[in-house]
């Protein structure tokens, strides 16, 4: 367990943290979470349990750059390493859209066509590291990661600084990035249709 894999690993306490912040029923143990009052152009509830899991949202991103910055500097790459930080990755956004859309914040569209790409792009890397072929992420899949990290830290942080002026930034970046979420894996299966030909002859 080398450095940038407990970075991933504290990633994936952060995000279980943000789960039972966002979902525990608090009440029962007579603990609530303030709400703050915020007057732009009218008055904005703003509860803190969002604020504190933004924070922590923050936290667990800058780690998903820093492990990857450190194994490649130090070359400590490992295929476990690769299998951890996918799937904390996986784990930290999924998580975080589904329950924004189960509370309204967001569309349900959202995860469900995130969570829909991701699971065709992973079944075609899976074909490939069979072939001992690595598939590396494409542009328009590395754009989509800072637009939905950006979007959800924004609609976390209620689109502030950007609701003043009435510019909803957060659900700009989250539909940009599911429309590129949508484009990459497209991508994904035209750039490797030829491979997944040579599984189904197989």
């Amino acid at each position: 367990m080398n450095l940038p894999n407990r970075l991933t690993m504290i990633r994936i306490y952060m995000t279980l943290a943000i789960i039972v912040i966002l979902l525990f029923p608090f009440y029962l143990v007579n603990l609530e979470f303030p709400m703050w009052t915020w007057k732009i152009k009218e008055v904005m509830e703003i509860d803190s349990r969002y604020i504190i899991s933004g924070i922590l949202f923050i936290l667990a991103s800058f780690t998903d750059f820093l492990d990857g910055y450190i194994a490649r500097k130090r070359n400590i790459v490992t295929d476990f390493g690769k299998f951890l930080d996918a799937i904390a990755d996986k784990v930290l956004v999924n998580s975080v859209l589904i329950i924004l859309a189960v509370q309204g914040v967001i569309s349900p569209i959202i995860p469900v066509a995130i969570i829909f790409r991701d699971t065709i792009v992973d079944s075609i890397r899976m074909m490939a590291s069979t072939k001992g072929t690595v598939i590396a992420a494409g542009k328009a899949g590395k754009i989509k990661t800072i637009f939905m990290m950006v979007g959800i830290a924004l609609t976390f942080f209620y689109n502030l600084p950007f609701e003043i002026f009435n510019i909803n930034v957060a659900s700009i970046l989250l539909t940009l990035a599911t429309v590129l979420s949508i484009y990459s894996g497209v991508e994904y299966y035209f750039s490797n249709k030829k491979l997944l030909k040579e599984n189904t002859n197989n």
